[in-house]
Protein backbone atom coordinates (compact mmCIF):
# COMPACT_ATOMS: atom_id res chain seq x y z
CA UNK A 1 0.00 0.00 0.00
CA UNK A 2 1.31 3.23 -1.21
CA UNK A 3 1.83 5.78 2.03
CA UNK A 4 -0.24 8.50 0.61
CA UNK A 5 -3.35 5.83 0.56
CA UNK A 6 -2.63 4.85 3.62
CA UNK A 7 -2.38 7.91 5.09
CA UNK A 8 -5.63 9.34 3.08
CA UNK A 9 -7.49 6.05 4.98
CA UNK A 10 -6.37 7.26 8.44
CA UNK A 11 -7.75 10.78 7.73
CA UNK A 12 -11.10 10.02 6.67
CA UNK A 13 -11.24 6.90 9.98
CA UNK A 14 -9.96 10.28 11.53
CA UNK A 15 -12.76 12.22 10.26
CA UNK A 16 -15.33 9.48 10.87
CA UNK A 17 -14.16 9.14 14.88
CA UNK A 18 -13.92 12.72 15.17
CA UNK A 19 -17.92 12.94 13.82
CA UNK A 20 -18.89 10.25 16.59
CA UNK A 21 -17.33 11.44 18.93
CA UNK A 22 -19.25 15.03 18.90
CA UNK A 23 -22.43 12.62 18.37
CA UNK A 24 -22.03 10.89 21.67
CA UNK A 25 -20.69 14.02 23.47
CA UNK A 26 -18.34 12.59 25.11
CA UNK A 27 -17.96 15.79 27.64
CA UNK A 28 -21.61 14.72 28.92
CA UNK A 29 -20.68 10.99 28.91
CA UNK A 30 -18.55 12.19 31.40
CA UNK A 31 -20.03 14.80 33.85
CA UNK A 32 -22.62 11.68 33.78
CA UNK A 33 -20.55 8.87 34.91
CA UNK A 34 -19.31 11.52 37.62
CA UNK A 35 -22.77 12.04 38.61
CA UNK A 36 -23.58 7.87 38.97
CA UNK A 37 -20.18 7.67 40.92
CA UNK A 38 -21.48 9.84 43.17
CA UNK A 39 -24.50 8.06 43.71
CA UNK A 40 -22.30 4.64 43.78
CA UNK A 41 -20.66 5.83 46.92
CA UNK A 42 -23.58 6.86 48.98
CA UNK A 43 -24.03 4.16 51.69
CA UNK A 44 -27.82 4.47 51.71
CA UNK A 45 -27.90 3.20 47.91
CA UNK A 46 -28.53 -0.47 48.46
CA UNK A 47 -31.45 0.25 50.84
CA UNK A 48 -33.25 0.30 46.80
CA UNK A 49 -32.07 -2.87 45.08
CA UNK A 50 -33.86 -2.01 42.17
CA UNK A 51 -32.24 1.39 41.62
CA UNK A 52 -28.80 0.65 42.69
CA UNK A 53 -29.01 -1.97 39.68
CA UNK A 54 -30.00 0.74 37.48
CA UNK A 55 -27.09 2.87 38.57
CA UNK A 56 -24.32 0.69 38.59
CA UNK A 57 -25.26 -1.16 35.26
CA UNK A 58 -25.96 2.26 33.59
CA UNK A 59 -22.46 3.36 35.28
CA UNK A 60 -20.81 0.37 34.21
CA UNK A 61 -22.20 0.89 30.14
CA UNK A 62 -21.33 4.75 29.92
CA UNK A 63 -18.35 3.98 31.12
CA UNK A 64 -17.13 0.89 28.44
CA UNK A 65 -18.20 3.34 25.99
CA UNK A 66 -16.14 6.22 26.78
CA UNK A 67 -13.25 3.45 27.20
CA UNK A 68 -14.21 2.48 23.65
CA UNK A 69 -13.79 5.35 21.91
CA UNK A 70 -10.61 6.48 23.78
CA UNK A 71 -9.61 3.51 22.68
CA UNK A 72 -9.79 3.60 19.50
CA UNK A 73 -8.26 6.99 19.27
CA UNK A 74 -5.36 5.69 21.22
CA UNK A 75 -5.24 2.90 18.63
CA UNK A 76 -5.94 5.25 15.68
CA UNK A 77 -3.13 7.45 16.65
CA UNK A 78 -0.55 4.96 17.18
CA UNK A 79 -1.33 3.40 13.84
CA UNK A 80 -0.17 6.83 11.89
CA UNK A 81 2.93 6.42 13.85
CA UNK A 82 3.56 2.85 13.17
CA UNK A 83 2.94 2.99 9.53
CA UNK A 84 5.60 6.20 9.62
CA UNK A 85 8.32 4.31 11.12
CA UNK A 86 7.85 1.28 8.79
CA UNK A 87 7.84 3.18 5.71
CA UNK A 88 11.16 5.42 7.02
CA UNK A 89 13.20 2.18 8.28
CA UNK A 90 11.49 0.16 4.82
CA UNK A 91 9.91 -2.15 7.14
CA UNK A 92 7.91 -5.03 4.74
CA UNK A 93 6.79 -6.95 7.45
CA UNK A 94 6.03 -3.68 9.89
CA UNK A 95 4.42 -2.23 7.20
CA UNK A 96 1.56 -5.57 6.09
CA UNK A 97 1.30 -5.62 10.31
CA UNK A 98 0.20 -1.71 9.80
CA UNK A 99 -2.20 -2.49 7.28
CA UNK A 100 -4.05 -5.34 8.91
CA UNK A 101 -4.66 -2.97 12.01
CA UNK A 102 -6.17 -0.03 9.21
CA UNK A 103 -8.53 -3.00 8.61
CA UNK A 104 -8.88 -3.89 12.12
CA UNK A 105 -9.47 -0.14 13.16
CA UNK A 106 -11.79 0.27 10.37
CA UNK A 107 -13.97 -2.19 10.89
CA UNK A 108 -14.35 -1.05 15.01
CA UNK A 109 -15.05 2.34 13.88
CA UNK A 110 -17.53 1.64 11.52
CA UNK A 111 -19.27 -0.61 14.31
CA UNK A 112 -19.24 2.51 16.56
CA UNK A 113 -20.91 4.31 13.97
CA UNK A 114 -23.43 2.25 13.74
CA UNK A 115 -23.70 2.52 17.42
CA UNK A 116 -24.80 6.16 16.71
CA UNK A 117 -27.29 5.30 14.74
CA UNK A 118 -29.06 3.55 17.53
CA UNK A 119 -31.23 6.75 18.83
CA UNK A 120 -34.74 5.42 19.48
CA UNK A 121 -36.33 5.70 22.25
CA UNK A 122 -35.79 1.89 23.48
CA UNK A 123 -32.94 1.41 22.00
CA UNK A 124 -30.67 0.91 24.58
CA UNK A 125 -32.40 -1.87 26.12
CA UNK A 126 -32.08 -5.40 26.32
CA UNK A 127 -33.94 -7.33 23.66
CA UNK A 128 -36.58 -9.68 24.06
CA UNK A 129 -36.30 -12.59 20.58
CA UNK A 130 -38.83 -14.59 20.20
CA UNK A 131 -38.90 -17.23 17.29
CA UNK A 132 -41.82 -19.24 15.99
CA UNK A 133 -41.84 -22.31 13.23
CA UNK A 134 -43.90 -21.13 10.28
CA UNK A 135 -45.10 -23.01 6.88
CA UNK A 136 -42.87 -25.99 6.32
CA UNK A 137 -43.46 -28.89 9.11
CA UNK A 138 -40.56 -30.34 10.65
CA UNK A 139 -38.28 -28.49 8.47
CA UNK A 140 -39.88 -25.30 9.85
CA UNK A 141 -39.21 -26.24 13.66
CA UNK A 142 -35.89 -26.63 12.92
CA UNK A 143 -34.84 -24.09 11.10
CA UNK A 144 -36.57 -22.38 14.08
CA UNK A 145 -34.08 -24.24 16.83
CA UNK A 146 -31.49 -23.11 14.47
CA UNK A 147 -32.37 -19.73 14.31
CA UNK A 148 -32.40 -19.50 18.17
CA UNK A 149 -28.55 -21.26 17.84
CA UNK A 150 -27.47 -18.61 15.67
CA UNK A 151 -28.79 -15.71 17.89
CA UNK A 152 -27.43 -17.42 20.85
CA UNK A 153 -23.93 -17.85 19.23
CA UNK A 154 -23.89 -14.47 17.84
CA UNK A 155 -24.37 -12.88 21.94
CA UNK A 156 -21.77 -15.23 23.17
CA UNK A 157 -19.22 -13.73 20.75
CA UNK A 158 -19.98 -10.34 21.89
CA UNK A 159 -20.00 -11.45 25.48
CA UNK A 160 -23.75 -10.86 25.88
CA UNK A 161 -25.78 -13.18 28.38
CA UNK A 162 -28.81 -14.90 26.82
CA UNK A 163 -31.62 -15.61 29.55
CA UNK A 164 -34.15 -18.48 27.87
CA UNK A 165 -37.62 -17.88 28.95
CA UNK A 166 -39.55 -20.38 27.33
CA UNK A 167 -39.21 -23.33 24.81
CA UNK A 168 -42.11 -25.23 23.10
CA UNK A 169 -40.58 -28.05 20.93
CA UNK A 170 -41.76 -29.62 18.05
CA UNK A 171 -42.55 -33.58 17.92
CA UNK A 172 -40.35 -34.71 15.93
CA UNK A 173 -37.50 -32.08 15.72
CA UNK A 174 -36.65 -28.61 16.27
CA UNK A 175 -38.72 -26.04 18.21
CA UNK A 176 -42.13 -24.64 17.68
CA UNK A 177 -41.91 -21.54 19.60
CA UNK A 178 -38.78 -19.87 21.81
CA UNK A 179 -38.20 -16.64 23.76
CA UNK A 180 -35.40 -15.41 25.27
CA UNK A 181 -33.55 -12.29 26.33
CA UNK A 182 -30.02 -10.99 24.97
CA UNK A 183 -28.90 -8.77 27.86
CA UNK A 184 -26.47 -6.08 26.89
CA UNK A 185 -26.59 -2.05 26.31
CA UNK A 186 -28.38 -1.52 22.98
CA UNK A 187 -29.06 -5.04 22.19
CA UNK A 188 -33.14 -3.89 21.36
CA UNK A 189 -31.82 -1.25 18.69
CA UNK A 190 -29.30 -4.09 17.51
CA UNK A 191 -31.57 -6.81 17.48
CA UNK A 192 -34.96 -5.27 16.03
CA UNK A 193 -33.80 -5.08 12.14
CA UNK A 194 -33.91 -8.76 12.82
CA UNK A 195 -37.63 -8.93 12.90
CA UNK A 196 -39.81 -10.21 10.27
CA UNK A 197 -39.75 -13.51 8.22
CA UNK A 198 -36.84 -15.83 7.74
CA UNK A 199 -36.77 -18.23 4.56
CA UNK A 200 -34.71 -21.70 4.57
CA UNK A 201 -34.16 -23.58 1.38
CA UNK A 202 -32.28 -26.74 1.28
CA UNK A 203 -32.64 -30.89 0.81
CA UNK A 204 -34.50 -31.99 4.10
CA UNK A 205 -32.46 -34.16 6.34
CA UNK A 206 -36.37 -35.41 7.01
CA UNK A 207 -37.54 -36.64 3.52
CA UNK A 208 -36.29 -40.02 3.28
CA UNK A 209 -36.51 -39.38 -0.83
CA UNK A 210 -33.87 -36.56 -0.19
CA UNK A 211 -35.73 -33.45 -2.06
CA UNK A 212 -35.36 -30.01 -1.91
CA UNK A 213 -37.57 -28.22 1.19
CA UNK A 214 -38.79 -24.56 1.74
CA UNK A 215 -39.59 -23.38 5.45
CA UNK A 216 -39.94 -20.18 7.17
CA UNK A 217 -39.66 -18.89 10.54
CA UNK A 218 -40.68 -15.74 12.25
CA UNK A 219 -39.19 -13.65 14.58
CA UNK A 220 -40.33 -10.92 16.81
CA UNK A 221 -37.92 -8.47 18.96
CA UNK A 222 -39.35 -6.17 21.45
CA UNK A 223 -37.50 -3.94 24.34
CA UNK A 224 -37.55 -5.32 27.79
CA UNK A 225 -39.28 -3.20 29.99
CA UNK A 226 -37.51 -0.99 33.18
CA UNK A 227 -39.99 -0.62 36.53
CA UNK A 228 -40.37 3.36 35.49
CA UNK A 229 -42.05 2.48 32.16
CA UNK A 230 -45.97 3.28 31.97
CA UNK A 231 -46.86 0.37 31.05
CA UNK A 232 -50.55 -0.70 32.92
CA UNK A 233 -51.78 -4.44 33.02
CA UNK A 234 -55.05 -4.74 35.29
CA UNK A 235 -55.09 -8.42 36.72
CA UNK A 236 -58.53 -8.94 35.82
CA UNK A 237 -57.20 -8.64 32.28
CA UNK A 238 -55.21 -11.35 32.74
CA UNK A 239 -55.89 -15.08 32.75
CA UNK A 240 -53.26 -17.04 34.12
CA UNK A 241 -52.64 -21.19 33.28
CA UNK A 242 -50.39 -23.36 34.92
CA UNK A 243 -48.85 -26.76 33.29
CA UNK A 244 -45.85 -28.88 33.77
CA UNK A 245 -43.03 -28.28 31.61
CA UNK A 246 -41.88 -29.59 29.10
CA UNK A 247 -38.56 -31.31 27.13
CA UNK A 248 -37.86 -32.84 23.87
CA UNK A 249 -40.63 -34.98 22.39
CA UNK A 250 -42.99 -33.85 25.15
CA UNK A 251 -41.41 -35.47 27.88
CA UNK A 252 -41.92 -34.07 31.52
CA UNK A 253 -39.37 -32.16 32.68
CA UNK A 254 -40.93 -31.52 35.90
CA UNK A 255 -43.14 -33.07 38.35
CA UNK A 256 -45.03 -30.03 39.36
CA UNK A 257 -47.44 -28.03 37.44
CA UNK A 258 -44.62 -25.02 37.45
CA UNK A 259 -44.40 -23.26 33.76
CA UNK A 260 -46.78 -20.80 33.60
CA UNK A 261 -49.03 -19.17 30.45
CA UNK A 262 -50.11 -15.69 30.55
CA UNK A 263 -53.34 -14.65 28.49
CA UNK A 264 -53.68 -11.19 27.89
CA UNK A 265 -57.63 -10.99 27.47
CA UNK A 266 -58.36 -7.60 25.71
CA UNK A 267 -55.35 -7.83 22.92
CA UNK A 268 -55.47 -12.12 22.92
CA UNK A 269 -51.68 -11.82 23.64
CA UNK A 270 -50.39 -15.07 24.75
CA UNK A 271 -46.95 -15.39 26.70
CA UNK A 272 -45.52 -18.22 28.62
CA UNK A 273 -42.31 -19.07 30.82
CA UNK A 274 -40.68 -22.54 31.98
CA UNK A 275 -37.14 -22.06 32.28
CA UNK A 276 -37.71 -21.27 36.85
CA UNK A 277 -38.79 -24.55 39.22
CA UNK A 278 -40.57 -22.56 41.04
CA UNK A 279 -44.30 -20.95 39.76
CA UNK A 280 -44.07 -17.76 41.21
CA UNK A 281 -40.61 -16.70 39.20
CA UNK A 282 -41.79 -18.17 36.27
CA UNK A 283 -45.08 -15.44 36.41
CA UNK A 284 -42.95 -13.05 37.19
CA UNK A 285 -40.81 -13.09 34.27
CA UNK A 286 -43.83 -14.69 31.89
CA UNK A 287 -45.05 -11.15 32.96
CA UNK A 288 -42.10 -9.45 31.97
CA UNK A 289 -42.48 -10.65 28.22
CA UNK A 290 -46.33 -9.37 28.27
CA UNK A 291 -45.80 -6.30 29.35
CA UNK A 292 -42.67 -6.30 26.65
CA UNK A 293 -44.91 -7.49 24.26
CA UNK A 294 -47.82 -5.13 25.23
CA UNK A 295 -45.99 -2.17 24.76
CA UNK A 296 -44.35 -2.92 21.44
CA UNK A 297 -48.47 -3.32 20.47
CA UNK A 298 -48.78 0.64 22.08
CA UNK A 299 -46.18 2.00 20.34
CA UNK A 300 -47.48 -0.04 16.97
CA UNK A 301 -50.74 1.32 17.19
CA UNK A 302 -49.40 4.95 17.94
CA UNK A 303 -47.78 5.08 14.99
CA UNK A 304 -50.06 3.04 12.98
CA UNK A 305 -47.79 0.55 11.40
CA UNK A 306 -47.86 -2.76 13.31
CA UNK A 307 -44.58 -4.01 11.95
CA UNK A 308 -42.32 -1.14 13.20
CA UNK A 309 -41.13 -2.80 16.44
CA UNK A 310 -42.83 -6.27 16.01
CA UNK A 311 -41.44 -6.88 12.40
CA UNK A 312 -43.17 -9.24 9.54
CA UNK A 313 -44.53 -12.24 11.54
CA UNK A 314 -46.96 -14.03 8.87
CA UNK A 315 -43.93 -16.73 8.49
CA UNK A 316 -44.58 -17.66 4.74
CA UNK A 317 -44.55 -17.05 0.84
CA UNK A 318 -44.04 -13.56 -0.24
CA UNK A 319 -43.14 -12.05 3.03
CA UNK A 320 -39.27 -13.08 3.35
CA UNK A 321 -36.85 -10.29 4.62
CA UNK A 322 -34.02 -13.20 4.65
CA UNK A 323 -33.18 -15.81 2.59
CA UNK A 324 -30.47 -18.68 3.23
CA UNK A 325 -30.11 -21.12 0.57
CA UNK A 326 -28.11 -24.06 1.39
CA UNK A 327 -29.48 -25.74 -1.65
CA UNK A 328 -28.44 -25.61 -4.50
CA UNK A 329 -26.01 -23.08 -4.16
CA UNK A 330 -24.75 -21.23 -0.84
CA UNK A 331 -26.31 -17.88 0.01
CA UNK A 332 -27.86 -15.81 2.30
CA UNK A 333 -29.66 -12.67 1.30
CA UNK A 334 -30.98 -10.03 3.37
CA UNK A 335 -33.91 -8.83 0.54
CA UNK A 336 -34.06 -5.01 2.37
CA UNK A 337 -30.78 -4.37 2.26
CA UNK A 338 -29.22 -6.18 -0.64
CA UNK A 339 -26.23 -7.63 1.83
CA UNK A 340 -25.24 -11.15 0.95
CA UNK A 341 -22.62 -13.65 2.30
CA UNK A 342 -21.51 -17.11 1.06
CA UNK A 343 -20.27 -18.16 3.87
CA UNK A 344 -23.51 -20.04 5.38
CA UNK A 345 -21.97 -21.92 7.98
CA UNK A 346 -20.47 -18.61 9.33
CA UNK A 347 -23.99 -17.08 9.29
CA UNK A 348 -25.47 -19.71 10.98
CA UNK A 349 -22.48 -19.93 13.24
CA UNK A 350 -23.56 -16.48 14.69
CA UNK A 351 -21.60 -14.20 12.28
CA UNK A 352 -24.13 -11.67 10.88
CA UNK A 353 -22.97 -8.47 12.35
CA UNK A 354 -22.34 -7.34 8.75
CA UNK A 355 -25.80 -8.09 8.35
CA UNK A 356 -27.28 -6.56 11.14
CA UNK A 357 -24.91 -2.68 10.60
CA UNK A 358 -26.83 -3.59 6.98
CA UNK A 359 -29.96 -3.50 8.29
CA UNK A 360 -29.76 -0.62 10.62
CA UNK A 361 -28.25 1.52 7.94
CA UNK A 362 -31.04 0.23 5.45
CA UNK A 363 -33.40 1.16 8.81
CA UNK A 364 -32.09 5.09 9.26
CA UNK A 365 -32.34 5.50 5.33
CA UNK A 366 -35.61 4.79 4.91
CA UNK A 367 -36.93 5.92 8.53
CA UNK A 368 -38.20 9.19 7.04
Amino acid sequence: MAAPDFAEQTKALDATLTSIEKVLDLDAVRKEIAELQDEVGDPGLWDDQANAQRVTSRLSTLQAEVDKVTGLRSRLDDLALMHEMAVEEADAEAMADADKELVRVRKAIESLEIRTLLSGEYDERDALVSIRSGAGGVDAADFALMLQRMYIRWAERHGYTVEIYDVSYAEEAGLKSTTFAVKAPYAYGTLSVEAGTHRLVRISPFDNQGRRQTSFAAIEVVPVLEQTDEIDVPDEEIRVDVYRSSGPGGQSVNTTDSAVRLTHIPTGTVVSCQNEKSQLQNKASAMVILKAKLLALKKAEERAHLDELRGDVQASWGDQMRNYVLNPYQMVKDLRTEYESGNTQGVLDGEIDDFIEAGIRWRREHAA
